[in-house]
Parts: C-alpha cells; structure tokens; sequence
C-alpha cells in the first residue's frame, strides 16, 4: 500500500561551520525532486568547483600576509613562524665586519635595488644563522607591514623543492629571503643540482623579488671526499670537481667566519651579560667564562652564549630573547 504523500520531516539545524554548504544544498534538494537532468548535471558541476575551491591552497600573496618568518614543506605549505628565536644584532660580538657586509646588502634588497646571493661559511658557533635572523628583524623595524621582508626557512633535506618555491614566490608581493642553515652535501647526493639552477643556471633563473642566504661549515659546500670521488671517476677529473666546487661560486657574497680570540668571546659574554643584567664581579665572570669554554675545547659566540644561560639560571634571571 503506497503512502500518500505528503509533508517531508524537517531536518535538523545545520552546525554553524557548514552554513557556506546551505544554498548548494537547497538546491540540491530542490533539483532531486524534480526531472531536469540538464539542471542535475549543472549543480553537480558547481558543488565540484566548490569543493576544489574551498581544497585550494591560499596564494602566496595571502600567504605572506600571516607573518614576516615562515618554514618552507615540500608539500606547498608555507607555515608561518609567530615568534622566531633570535638575539638583538647589537649582542653579536667579533663579527663587525661580516655584520655591516650583510646588513648593507639586506637593506639594498629590501629596497629593490641589486643585491647579492649569501653564503655565511666557516667555524661553528660563530653566529653564521643568528646573523641572518638578527639583519632580518633589523631592516623590519621601522618598516610598515606592507614594506617588510619576508624570511623562509627551506631544511636542507627539501632543497628539491626549492624550485617549486620560486614559482610561489614569482608573483608574491614581497621582497623574500629563501634560508638554509647548515648547508652542505655528501655522498651521491644529487640534489644539489636543484639549488644550481635557481641560483643562476635555469631558464627562469632567481626571481627578482627573492634572494638567498645559506650557512654552511664548508667553503665549497661539498665534501672532501666527494670531490675526490669524483676526480677519480671521471673521464675528465678537472671539469668534474669544476662542477662541484662551482655550486658556491654562485653566491656572489661570501662572509667567512673565524675562531674568536680569548678578548672577543669574553666581550660576548660581558655583552650578554650586560644586556640581560646578570651582575657577577668582573673578575669572577672572566674567570668561570674561561673555565666554561676550557670544558668545551672551543670559544665561540655559541659556547659564550650558553655560559650565559648557565650562569642567568644559577643567578636566578630570566633571559627573554625577541
């Protein structure tokens, strides 16, 4: 026995993070009472569309917009970096000249004038990575939000990617530094042919609006034993460790950074000391500053810095970095 027709029993209120999906899906309702195959074909075609648009990925421009520090997935993910972790550029000690080289091509950058690729190469501890984040917080100070520069972090193990980076970043409207900290390659890993081509080798080449900082321990980026594999695989040994020792002839700008005297890492540690008011007599703090950095066979910007955390913590202060 067929049941008559009648009224059909009112759904339950929609949750409110589905009210975009209402007037889609009245009209689907609407459509399925009817015939109209023509009309069915075109709501099934609009609900696609809607839902690819709703999957998109934002555009770079939005993108860039959250924050002025993001961290580079290979997956096409710009995620942004609310607080990034670095000291006032005035707390980097024993690095004046490198300081001043950098900051004045960063700030050319910022401003749309020529400026050069960055390779900050040399002795651990030396503030090669903090440099970077101190001039990038440094030229944005004073700066409207719509003036300021961007900083992307890309992990050495992504720098495949880099290419599809640079496509995002074409048409941003931003001025971008692209980062890698702690650069370098070995083995038969190839991959570094990826950051050739952007530097300089592609058809496309560096977008005009990005630029790109790199540390590395190494000059040359590439292993010892990497070259030396190479001369003696090759059918011509000179142009194959050409090709390699090649990749960092591409950063038009070298900073090397040395070992620092015993003056220069008591300096940072004083320096440190002072701007956070850890107060110790004079004497005593150069005293347990050369023990500290005896213990860790190396005096560097790093080992004075976490001496200053040893001490901040017996003494009872707390350290806020910016």
């Amino acid at each position: 026995m067929s049941k008559k027709p009648g009224k059909r029993a009112s759904r339950p209120a929609q949750k409110p993070a589905r009210q975009a999906a209402r007037p889609l899906a009245a009209k689907r309702d609407a459509l399925l009472a009817g015939n109209d195959a023509a009309e069915r074909i075109a709501l099934a075609m609009e609900t696609i569309a809607a839902h690819l648009s709703a999957a998109a990925p934002a555009s770079s421009g939005d993108a860039l917009h959250r924050a002025d520090a993001f961290i580079w997935h290979p997956d096409g993910r710009l995620a942004p970096v609310p607080h990034v972790s670095r000291v006032d550029i005035g707390l980097l000690k024993g690095i004046d000249r490198m300081r001043d080289i950098l900051m004045e091509n960063t700030e050319r950058f910022a401003n749309g004038f020529p400026a050069n690729n960055a390779l900050l190469w040399g002795a651990r501890g030396m503030g090669k990575s903090s440099l970077v984040k101190a001039a990038h917080a440094s030229i944005n100070r004073d700066r409207k939000p719509a003036d300021r520069l961007k900083l992307i972090e890309i992990h050495r193990e992504d720098i495949e990617s880099l290419p599809a980076l640079m496509d995002l970043l074409r048409k941003a409207p931003f001025n971008v530094i692209v980062f890698c900290d702690d650069l370098s390659f070995d083995g038969n890993d190839a991959s570094y042919k990826s950051l050739k081509a952007v530097l300089e080798g592609g058809i496309e080449g560096r977008p005009d609006n990005v630029i790109l900082y790199a540390t590395s321990n190494r000059r040359h980026l590439l292993a010892r034993e990497m070259i030396e594999n190479e001369r003696s695989t090759a059918i011509n040994p000179g142009e194959a460790v050409e090709e390699k020792v090649s990749l960092s002839d591409r950063f038009g700008l070298w900073l090397g950074f040395h070992r620092c005297s015993q003056d220069e890492y008591l300096a940072m540690v004083k320096g440190y000391c002072s701007h956070f008011g850890i107060k110790l007599p004079e004497e005593e703090l150069e005293r347990e500053a050369l023990e500290w950095s005896t213990t860790r066979g190396s005096r560097s910007g790093r080992v004075a810095w976490q001496f200053t955390q040893e001490l901040a913590g017996r003494l009872g202060v707390r350290i806020k970095l910016r």
